[in-house]
């Protein structure tokens, strides 16, 4: 690597990290502002609160990558314009579409970098927040895990009045259906440990439904103990009460096959997990899109407002590639190429646009 790039490498990096510091700062304040409200209640301390904010940071940073690596790419570039190194690095013979290709490289390398924290560690340090302001507040939070839930499972569809904590349920019902959509079999009982792989259920009730005759005959018996094979897991069942956007990748995809086998709607977990996959084409576009203003004219307008209309375009765009995700779920297109379409077009436009400038 040349000491030109290497040295507008560490720019971007510098002014990335800096955008990262001041956005995490504002976003945990407000959010432990939010925390105070629960402080006081059982053993939860301003300490507890300030232990939950934290251990959600990489969740934030997650989230919140996309945002952040384009203000750190484009004041890094607008400060090279700002000081004229830009304009001596294109008399060197650097073209605009050299020095943004290395941008969006080092873009690149950003975003893989969050991404492998998002996937790996978002999880474990988000769990052990929640976990632990839970224990903290007590009995006050365990209602979170106390909500029942229907779920279906190929020919079997099961309610669980009461899931304690992912792994013993209460008052769970089975029941069984047949290839011509009739019920054959409704098992109930008081309690089930479940273990990723099947439930044990403890004093059950078996309703055995015979129809081969003119009139449904229906028998019962009672067993001590039943045991239920099903095809999903504990990820599962804890994603349940999450939303798409806090569920991992692996997840995601999980849930995505489960549902598709069971002939389940998987459209609001497909446009996620296609959001994220696309998130460093839709990252490259925001920065394409941006990068024509920062190598505008400044003869019309300064630079600081080009590069304040770059980075709100930039934003703008990836705001409305989300609102045409959602559109596109409640018409039913493609939820792939409505996600991906927008990013592609932009990215196209821009190129051609950045091609006409450095050959002028």
């Amino acid at each position: 690597m040349k000491i030109r790039d290497r040295y507008i490498t560490k720019t971007l990096l510098s002014y990335t990290i800096i955008v990262l510091v001041v956005w995490t700062s504002i976003y945990s304040f407000f959010n432990f502002l939010a925390e105070l409200n629960s402080v006081g209640k059982e053993g939860y301390t301003v300490l507890s609160a300030f232990t939950y904010i934290m251990f959600q940071l990489p969740e934030v940073v997650y989230k919140q990558a996309s945002p952040i690596i384009l203000l750190g790419c484009i004041l890094g570039m607008g400060h090279l314009a700002t000081t004229g190194q830009l304009l001596i690095f294109r008399v060197s013979g650097a073209s605009i579409l050299k020095i943004t290709l290395l941008t969006i490289k080092n873009s690149l390398i950003f975003v893989l970098f969050f991404i492998s924290i998002g996937e790996f560690l978002a999880p474990i340090s988000s769990n052990f927040a929640e976990s632990t302001r839970s224990n903290a507040m007590g009995s006050l939070s365990t209602s979170i895990n106390q909500d029942g839930f229907w779920i279906r499972d190929g020919d079997n569809f099961i309610n669980v009045k009461r899931n304690i904590d992912g792994i013993l349920f209460s008052d769970i019902t089975v029941i069984e259906v047949n290839s011509s959509n009739k019920i054959q079999r409704v098992i109930k009982s008081e309690n089930a440990m479940f273990d990723s792989n099947s439930f044990d259920m403890s004093g059950s009730e078996i309703f055995s439904i015979n129809d081969s005759s003119f009139y449904d005959d229906i028998s019962s018996k009672k067993r001590n103990s039943y045991n239920k094979v099903v095809s999903f897991d504990q990820d599962l069942i804890d994603s349940l009460e999450k939303e798409p956007e806090d569920l991992s990748t692996l997840t995601l995809i999980k849930q995505i096959r489960f549902l598709s086998d069971n002939k389940l709607r998987s459209g609001v977990f497909e446009v996620e997990l296609y959001k994220r996959l696309i998130q460093p084409v839709t990252l490259v576009a925001m920065i394409l899109l941006a990068m024509l203003f920062i190598f505008g004219s400044t003869r019309e307008v300064t630079l600081g407002r080009k590069i304040f209309f770059g980075v709100t375009l930039g934003l703008s765009f990836e705001m409305l590639s989300r609102v045409a995700s959602a559109i596109a779920l409640g018409l039913d297109f493609n939820p792939f190429l409505s996600s991906i379409l927008p990013s592609i077009l932009v990215m196209v436009i821009s190129i051609i646009l950045l091609l006409k400038k450095s050959f002028s």
